[in-house]
């Protein structure tokens, strides 16, 4: 059901920004203050099951309970059509994924200065107890000014202090292999070193512009990843 266009509450629907495996993503407009956000809402084929419900709406409590310069900002978490919806900070900027791809080169400084901020925001998101288990470049979105970024995904986050039941099972190997951790891709109890890992992972290939794990298949992707 297309909801471009459709108003509740004090949002104004507008065009389609982004899509994902699980979720739409629209830019919408905000009546009450006069600010454009963006609506990430759960696509209608996977509104009905309970994990992928659960799942998405642990993210807007990960991301919800933080609040750092270099992650996004939550508004809002509703239920709209019989959908679970999270509104949030509308980014500009482009995915450094989108970056690495094209081949631009990024210069020392903006390395370093990316690295610095994944570092500060993923030491304060692990100092209240959330554990991302999924950046990769695709998840960070870099501003309008090529240096300053922002943690864009807390799909797969854990809440190491959450009261609630994880709604993954132990073994599970969740997040984006060519980014895991050599635990994480083995199934394994993670922590915050996980994420770290990943954050070097992805420094490699903004340095020399090459994956640092390249294969044409799942499994030898992860043998590369745990035994090299």
């Amino acid at each position: 059901m297309d909801i471009i266009g459709k108003t509740f509450g004090r949002y104004e629907i507008g065009e389609l920004i982004g899509e994902g495996g699980m979720a739409m993503v629209y830019k919408a407009y905000d009546t009450q203050i006069n600010r454009s956000v963006a609506l990430k809402i759960l696509k209608q084929e996977h509104s009905s099951d309970e994990e992928h419900t659960q799942r998405f709406l642990k993210e807007g409590k990960a991301a919800g309970a933080l609040t750092h310069t270099n992650i996004v900002t939550i508004f809002d978490v509703g239920s709209f059509e019989d959908r679970p919806y999270i509104m949030m900070e509308l980014l500009e900027g482009q995915p450094l994924g989108d970056v690495l791809m094209e081949g631009r080169k990024l210069s020392p400084t903006q390395i370093i200065s990316i690295a610095m901020q994944l570092a500060s925001a993923l030491d304060y998101a692990h100092g209240k107890g959330v554990i991302h288990r999924d950046i990769k470049p695709d998840n960070i979105v870099l501003g309008l000014d090529g240096e300053s970024i922002t943690i864009a995904d807390f799909g797969i986050a854990r809440m190491a202090q959450a009261s609630d039941i994880e709604t993954t099972q132990a073994g599970m190997m969740l997040g984006t292999p060519r980014y895991m951790s050599p635990e994480q891709a083995s199934g394994e109890d993670i922590d915050g070193r996980s994420d770290l890992f990943t954050v070097g992972v992805i420094l490699y290939e903004m340095v020399t512009g090459q994956k640092a794990f390249d294969a044409e298949s799942m499994p030898t992707l992860i043998m590369q990843i745990v035994q090299k």
